[in-house]
């Protein structure tokens, strides 16, 4: 490190902006060795601010998600079978039909609207282009159950629904893959497992749900998917493969549930001591139960990115005891001409608290860009905590206070003549 000038120095207090300024002076003196101190500070701040503000993004995105379906929105799912003693998973067997949301239609007094639908995978062809894709078959309250519209065309008619006229609603996804964007796709004509499809309209885009694409679907009417593609009716109605519930107010979702669990057992004959053969899931529960995960994992991740910080910790008091052996010599003269062990202790402080708070707000700042171009290539809000960019600055001034004390305690110990006799 550069020596300082014996006219700096003063048997006095030293001022802290000369304190700072020979600071300074002493880490530019050595550039690349400074620089490199801290990495680690810059690494650890810019990984925790990144991650928190990704796993924030992506909680909120999924949060907007969730809740364009509406919070006041219960899904019941049928049964689940088990083979050997091992469950298949929910809507594995039939137990849910058409009638049943037709009855909870008119006896649960807490339910605004209930919509069933059918679903299955398949295969859909426009001339020389083959998409597989999700099929759905849906009734006449889809649109007001799922909280959705159209972008273009129109919605199913009653008499369409009822007599299972082969028209088609395309999801965003199916629009792209088929026609493009900027198409205009109404009128044409596309097979549906091998059935001939007028399209209608198109559905405006939905985004993903988890891993699923919502946008990659195509609709039809209920009737049609039952009796033309799913061909899987039971022998009390129409099969379903699930029933939205849309409550009357959110307050209520408890008493709907209760309402259609009692309703629901009643009508498939469950006695007492037979478990239930469907399953409720409430949104709200959805939303509560993916925010406690995405924020644990996200303090999980950013803890793990803090041991940088220690690293980097590490390494400042490493080089700040190397440069005190360096500068025994400049040590012993800034002593012998009146230097307190109080203003060496502050020198060697002062360096270590300016390479860590630098490393913090060049870490900080990186961390920032990283966040801002991640939540533009995928698509999430950008969200930078208050708290997580104060926590940064605090986080790097006590690491630069606990590397450089042990250093400086040393610097200051150190007795004149002997630091003079050290070449």
């Amino acid at each position: 490190m550069q020596n300082i000038s014996m006219n700096n120095y003063h048997p006095h207090p030293v001022p802290i902006p000369e304190i700072l300024s020979m600071a300074i002076t002493a880490l530019l003196s050595n550039k690349l060795r400074t620089l490199l101190t801290m990495l680690g500070v810059i690494i650890g701040i810019a990984s925790v601010i990144a991650i928190t503000s990704v796993g924030q993004g992506v909680q909120k995105a999924t949060e907007q998600e969730i809740q364009s379906l509406g919070t006041n929105v219960l899904q019941i799912f049928p049964g689940q079978a088990r083979t050997g003693g091992i469950s298949q998973g929910l809507g594995s067997t039939s137990t849910l039909i058409k009638e049943d949301a037709q009855v909870i239609q008119k006896q649960v007094s807490s339910a605004q609207v209930v919509s069933a639908y059918l679903q299955r995978p398949g295969q859909i062809v426009y001339q020389q282009d083959n998409h597989g894709t999700n099929i759905v078959g849906i009734d006449s309250n889809y649109l007001e159950a799922r909280n959705t519209k159209l972008t273009r065309g129109r919605f199913f008619t009653q008499e369409e629904l009822d007599s299972a006229t082969p028209v088609t609603i395309l999801g965003n996804t199916v629009l792209n893959e088929l026609f493009g964007e900027d198409s205009q796709p109404l009128g044409q004509k596309i097979r549906i497992e091998g059935n001939i499809y007028e399209i209608i309209g198109v559905f405006e885009k939905k985004g993903s749900e988890g891993s699923i694409d919502r946008d990659d679907q195509v609709f039809i009417p209920l009737s049609n998917m039952s009796s033309r593609i799913f061909g899987n009716n039971s022998l009390s109605g129409t099969a379903v493969n699930g029933i939205y519930v849309k409550v009357r107010d959110e307050k209520r979702m408890e008493e709907a549930e209760f309402q259609i669990t009692n309703l629901l057992r009643s009508r498939h004959n469950l006695s007492a001591s037979q478990d239930d053969d469907f399953s409720i899931r409430n949104q709200t529960d959805v939303v509560n139960t993916f925010t406690s995960i995405v924020g644990l994992l996200t303090v999980m991740v950013a803890a793990i990115a803090g041991i940088s910080l220690v690293v980097g910790g590490i390494g400042i008091a490493n080089i700040m005891l190397v440069s005190v052996v360096e500068r025994t010599r400049e040590i012993g003269i800034r002593k012998a001409v009146g230097a307190t062990n109080s203003a060496i202790l502050q020198q060697f402080l002062a360096e270590s608290v300016l390479i860590s708070q630098t490393g913090g707000i060049i870490g900080m700042v990186t961390g920032i860009i990283i966040a801002l171009a991640a939540a533009n290539i995928f698509e999430f809000p950008f969200i930078v905590s208050f708290a997580s960019v104060i926590g940064s600055v605090g986080l790097s001034l006590i690491v630069g206070l606990l590397a450089g004390v042990i250093p400086a305690r040393n610097a200051a110990k150190l007795e004149p003549i002997n630091a003079l006799r050290r070449e």
